[in-house]
């Protein structure tokens, strides 16, 4: 059972925990509570209470003894018996269900709204008959006196089909192009619809007229609100003879009297989605709206909220249970949502022993597994050097950080810090000082960063506090309380350059201004080291003066700024002739190579030539030597060729012999002869 709490009023879920497949076996069901804790410590309140995939829409019988709940897929009607806390029957449809009434105090008539424009009834035997209506349908009412039963959808047209004669009746023509939702007041059979142009349309069944008009859509509409688009009716609901509850598509919930054409409340949900299921709570006067992410309840009179509840998946269809606390939602997940309110009424009949249940859980509170642990992340491991327990019994890894028994954090701590004590008794009593502080007359308490621009911003804040239009325009947040922008009046890495080129450009009229300021920065720091003392204002300029200065400021702009680009000019010439000084000061130094051992050292010269030889192809190089003498080429009577070069240092003449140009006899027949003459021709030298 999972227990949350908002404005002290506790909510238990009852659906949450491990489910079982319906496949397994009663032995292997018996086995895994055994074994696993979760599925045994689970409250199965009704057995089986789920669907397939996706549930869409539930609702529980007059007489309270069952819950019956459609969804798919396939699609499907299912009932449960909450005497007997299981299911009773369950039917499989053709096609999807819009929406479902049950005409009886049971189960025994029941009238489904399918999405392919049939109408199927059911009794308690199961399928009875099925008609079509000539458009899709959205939503349906049942008029118990006249037995007619009221379709709304795709067309501007309400149809009626009377049961008692088993016929259609003329349609009642609106003035809208489609019909969402439908409504029949109980009390005194007031039939109202709501259109996609956001209007409430309200109509007499018993002579066929329309009597009202509601306009929902302007009325939703608000000051403060962004509408993207216009609102159209989603929901609908009567409480008694004159309250009437609308719900837009924009996520607004208007709060009608039936005598009078104007809203008494509007709440917003705040999320933007439109509003699925509206029901009326009237022993708390709440009402309750749900959209498909919240479900909110709130004090129809003053609009304050109760509480609200927040499941993991969507919501589909909402059912209060009457005359109890609980309730049941369809959300887009197999598992159907019960919760037990204990403020909202006691527990069904069925389920009395929740009373009891949820009186020992707050006698009794029982600590969570994650009281006696403490969340630490890496870089506070790092700072008790507890680095070395990762992967250890002591800490458990979870998320972005590590679990660790609070007991070993309490001790480390102190052993790391031991004066922490005496650290949080200081901190107290500055506090306690910084209290009766604000008690005397406050004084501008600049940051160490950024003073004159933060004196700018308060200057500026004051001005707007003092205009006239103040009311008209919308408060905006000050920078110097947004914890967004406070690391730059803390941080010296945000200290604003004044002497730098981009806020000298930028900025050319703020010498002048900084002037100002920079005043009152000496005034204001006196007054800081004269706390003490009287504090004197200090003399202003009148105000005719200031207009004159500021037109002056104006004149002179471009003056001021040809002046910083002139001076911007002169230091940057300023810094080229040190620059050429410093670099005609310096001496070159003579800097020594090392020669390699065994090579001979010439010139630079022959080394540079040495290198563009190398640069050269092969053929190049030869051409080169044998122009210099150095190399000679003659043929062989094999069809070989001959070279005979001269080697320089050791001043000796080699002779190779090698296969360069055409293929030798022994090559041409394939052999490997020639390879092996090839090899033994070794180096002769003279």
């Amino acid at each position: 059972m999972q227990v949350s709490s908002l404005n002290e009023v506790k909510i238990y879920s009852l659906s949450c925990g491990k489910s079982l497949p319906e496949w397994l076996s009663d032995r292997k069901k018996r086995a895994l509570q055994k074994k696993d804790v979760d599925v045994r410590r689970r409250i199965e309140l009704i057995q089986d209470f789920e669907m397939p995939t996706v549930c869409t829409t539930i609702k529980v019988s007059k007489d309270g003894q069952y819950i019956l709940a459609t969804g798919t897929y396939k699609p499907r009607v299912r009932c449960y018996d909450t005497y007997q806390l299981s299911l009773k029957f369950e039917r499989c449809l053709d096609s999807e269900v819009v929406t479902f009434e049950t005409l009886s105090d049971d189960y025994s008539k029941i009238v489904f709204l399918h999405n392919d424009r049939y109408i199927e009834f059911h009794s308690q035997s199961g399928f009875y008959y099925k008609t079509r209506i000539p458009k899709f349908g959205r939503d349906f009412s049942y008029h118990y006196p006249s037995c007619d039963l009221y379709f709304v959808g795709a067309s501007s047209e309400v149809y009626r089909l009377n049961l008692e004669q088993g016929r259609y009746l003329n349609p009642l023509q609106t003035d809208a192009a489609e019909n969402n939702v439908c409504d029949i007041n109980s009390v005194h059979g007031l039939f109202a619809t709501g259109t996609i142009e956001g209007r409430v349309e309200c109509w007499d069944p018993r002579t066929r007229s329309r009597v009202g008009l509601l306009d929902g859509a302007l009325s939703s509409v608000t000051a403060d609100s962004e509408i993207n688009s216009l609102p159209t009716i989603s929901a609908l609901k009567f409480n008694g003879a004159l309250t009437m509850a609308v719900g837009t598509s924009t996520g607004q919930v208007l709060l009608y009297d039936l005598r009078s054409d104007k809203p008494l409340l509007v709440k917003d949900h705040q999320y933007g989605l439109p509003i699925k299921s509206l029901h009326f709570q009237d022993s708390l006067d709440l009402i309750l709206s749900a959209d498909s992410r919240i479900v909110k309840m709130w004090n129809k009179n003053s609009g304050k909220i109760f509480t609200s509840l927040e499941p993991e998946h969507d919501i589909n269809d909402v059912c209060l249970y009457p005359g109890s606390g609980m309730l049941l939602t369809a959300n887009e997940t197999p598992k159907m949502g019960i919760y037990y309110i204990p403020v909202l009424g006691p527990a069904p009949r069925w389920c009395s022993f929740l009373d009891n249940l949820t009186e020992e859980l707050e006698e009794n509170p029982e600590s969570t597994v994650y009281d006696d642990y403490k969340f630490v992340t890496k870089k506070d491991l790092e700072n008790l050097g507890l680095t070395h327990l990762i992967g250890s019994p002591f800490l458990r890894a979870y998320m972005h950080g590590f679990f660790m028994d609070i007991r070993l954090y309490h001790k480390v701590k102190l052993m790391v810090n031991p004066f922490a004590y005496e650290e949080y008794r200081k901190d107290k009593i500055r506090q306690k000082i910084e209290e009766t502080r604000a008690q005397r007359v406050q004084l501008k308490k600049l940051p160490k960063v950024n003073k004159e621009l933060a004196l700018k911003l308060i200057e500026e804040e004051e001005e707007k506090q003092k205009s006239t239009w103040k009311k008209k325009v919308k408060s905006l947040p000050n920078i110097l309380t947004d914890d967004r922008f406070k690391v730059m009046f803390e941080n010296p890495d945000f200290q604003v350059d004044e002497e730098s080129e981009e806020f000298r450009l930028l900025n050319p009229l703020v010498s002048k201004i900084s002037e100002k300021r920079k005043k009152k920065l000496r005034l204001l720091e006196q007054q800081e080291l004269h706390e003490k003392e009287e504090e004197e204002e200090p003399e202003g300029k009148p105000s005719d003066a200031e207009s004159s200065e500021s037109s002056d400021d104006e004149k002179d702009w471009v003056e001021e700024v040809r002046k910083q680009r002139r001076l911007l000019h002169q230091e940057e010439k300023v810094k080229r002739q040190e620059q050429l000084r410093e670099d005609r000061q310096t001496v070159l130094k003579p800097q020594f190579y090392e020669i390699k051992a065994g090579e001979e050292f010439r010139s630079f010269r022959d080394s540079a030539t040495k290198q563009k030889l190398m640069n050269k192809t092969l053929e190049d190089r030869l051409k080169l030597e044998a122009k210099n003498g150095t190399l000679s080429i003659s043929d062989t009577t094999v069809g070989s060729k001959q070279l005979t070069f001269t080697l320089k240092r050791k001043l000796s003449v080699a002779v190779f012999r090698g296969v360069v140009g055409r293929r030798g006899p022994e090559q041409r027949h394939g052999g490997r002869g020639g390879a092996r003459d090839t090899r033994d021709r070794n180096v002769r030298q003279d």
